[in-house]
This record gives structure tokens, C-alpha cells and sequence, in this order.
């Protein structure tokens, strides 16, 4: 037995609030929940994108029934997001009107297009072909 995918993925963020207006305004999310100083939910197509303040998540919330352990990290993390060929120079146009620096934007050896940009807490974050994984 092997897990069908990935449901989750977290990324830290001292300031929620650059944080929420970057994916809001810059990605397009809409935010699925939150709890001011502690984190941030967005949904992304059928995967939860969630934002938490490194700081705040090392202790249990005050404020939550749920028995969630405390976890968190420090530095910078990395996602990268699907997209089509054609998605990639869409997104590569909306986040450079935007004012976001792509970082790298170049053609994998076996196929497949990356760029590679950070939101305001430093996590570098990409768009690119699944086919850089050989999947679709």
C-alpha cells in the first residue's frame, strides 16, 4: 500500500500577512481559513496550501479542540506547482507585472520547462511541466 498523493503542503512565514496578500493577489488563491498570527489555508486545485508562522506553530493552538502536535521550521521551503507549457509564460507575464523576479526560467535535460520565483518570507517556489518527473 502506497499513499494516492499528497494532500498537504506547508510553508513558513513570519509575516502572514505579506504572506496572505502574495497568494492572494500574486497566485490567485482564495484563503480557505485562518487564525491570525498562528497561520493561513489556501486551497489549490485539490491539494490545501497552508501558511504557518513558524514561531506560533511550535506550541499547541490555544484556541483549537484538536489534538494537532506542534511542528514548524526555519529557512527557506520550495513547492512547485503544475502547470502546462503554455500556463508557464502566462504565470511567468502575471508574476513579472507583479514586480516578482523570476530566478531561473530554463528547459530541463529530459524535457520539461521550470521557472523558479520567492514569495516575501523567501520560499522559492516554481511552476513546471509534470513531464519533468516523466508523469502525463
Amino acid at each position: 500500500m502506497i499513499p494516492r498523493g499528497v494532500l498537504e503542503t506547508v510553508l513558513y512565514a513570519g509575516d502572514l500577512l505579506a504572506a496572505k496578500a502574495f497568494y492572494e493577489d500574486v497566485m490567485g488563491f482564495e484563503t480557505f481559513s485562518e487564525e491570525a498570527g498562528r497561520h493561513v489555508f489556501f486551497r489549490c486545485g485539490e491539494q490545501m496550501l497552508l501558511v504557518f508562522d513558524p514561531g506560533a506553530t511550535t506550541n499547541p493552538s490555544p484556541s483549537s479542540p484538536l489534538p494537532v502536535p506542534p511542528h514548524g521550521a526555519t529557512g527557506a521551503g520550495h513547492v512547485c506547482f503544475r502547470a502546462s507549457a503554455s500556463e508557464i509564460a502566462e504565470w511567468r507575464d502575471r508574476l513579472s507585472a507583479r514586480g516578482v523576479e523570476i530566478e531561473a526560467d530554463f528547459e530541463w535535460p529530459h524535457g520539461g520547462r521550470s521557472i523558479y520565483f520567492r514569495d516575501p518570507a523567501g520560499n522559492s517556489l516554481e511552476f513546471a511541466e509534470p513531464r519533468i518527473w516523466g508523469l502525463e
